[in-house]
């Protein structure tokens, strides 16, 4: 007969709730489009073993931000931060996610588990927060709210989330173990609209930004591939380009059911036309619609990233043995 002594009992149950609690997490994600992680569909032991392995954490913070009928609005913005083993100092990554057209009280916290694995390994602290109007915290007020299809304001959107992608970065460089005059911005979707009108603000310490099929107002099911008037998120990224100085990314795919070639192609040339620096890549078609590749086609896109962070001075950091 085995005998458990209560401590070795104590540590299984601890291990059972975390793995439990992880498990549940990664359902919950199913339910984002954009936040889809590929831990999704893992066994719950792995999760609970990745989450250890990232050293998963969370915070929060208090912004305040104007939304588009220029009402003043306090939320609590959301981080869950991740970072390689020791004390660094490890560049900063700031990992921007999407908008449910459907429900954004989905996923309660955005993770990116996978997505952000790689991004560790190559020797960043990640900081993913969770916006104001998204998830456990609750979506109203919503300060990224933009109109109807015919009557859209892109400005407010960009400005709100920029700002509070800033206040996520004065928190980031006040942690010991980061370095503050390196900084990476990334986002999906609307995050990747978003990280470019933070790549405008050039905050101290950006070295590069990359977009991943970045824009807004698309639907799917009701107009594939036509965001409504895209014609004025090509005016936005007109303006951010007038004042961007860090190199970007921007990855779009043949099949984006959200933004169609023919404006993302247009919002990039917008962009460079106006001043901005960018490489725009677009990559063949990706399963039925091309804007998960950020969530699902992780090895797609890891070759075309390693090769610009490269390019870019933040080489994959080595462990010492």
């Amino acid at each position: 007969m085995a005998i458990f002594c209560r401590s070795t009992l104590s540590t299984m149950f601890t291990f059972v709730s975390l793995t439990i609690a992880a498990f549940a997490h990664s359902r919950q994600q199913t339910q984002e489009p954009d936040a889809l992680a590929s831990t999704s569909t893992a066994n719950p032991i792995a999760i609970a073993r990745l989450s250890s392995e990232l050293n998963e954490s969370v915070a929060s913070i208090n912004v305040t931000v104007n939304d588009m009928y220029g009402r003043q609005i306090t939320g609590k913005v959301v981080i869950t931060q991740f970072k390689p083993d020791g004390n660094g100092p490890f560049p900063i990554l700031i990992l921007n996610h999407g908008r449910s057209a459907t429900n954004r009280a989905e996923p309660p916290r955005f993770r990116y588990t996978q997505q952000v694995r790689y991004f560790v390994q190559r020797g960043f602290a990640v900081f993913e927060p969770t916006r104001i109007g998204y998830g456990e915290m609750g979506t109203y007020p919503d300060p990224e709210e933009s109109g109807g299809c015919n009557r859209k304001v892109y400005a407010p959107m960009a400005e709100a989330a920029s700002t509070e992608i800033l206040a996520v970065l004065d928190y980031a460089k006040q942690q010991q173990f980061v370095d503050p005059n390196r900084l990476v911005i990334v986002g999906q979707s609307v995050g990747g609209y978003s990280t470019v009108a933070t790549t405008a603000k050039n905050p101290p310490g950006l070295i590069a930004a990359i977009n991943f099929a970045g824009g807004s107002g698309g639907d799917p099911a009701s107009h594939p591939g036509e965001p409504c008037e895209g014609y004025k998120l090509e005016k936005m990224y007109a303006t951010f380009g007038e004042t961007a100085k860090a190199p970007m990314l921007w990855i779009y795919t043949e099949n984006d059911q959200y933004f169609s070639p023919r404006f993302s192609q247009a919002w990039y040339t917008a962009f460079v036309k106006a001043g901005g620096k960018a490489t725009f890549k677009l990559m063949p078609s990706f399963g039925k619609d091309g804007h998960s590749l950020f969530s699902s086609g992780i090895k797609i896109w890891e070759p075309l990233v390693s090769e610009f962070l490269d390019a870019n001075g933040l080489l994959k950091a080595v462990k010492n043995d």
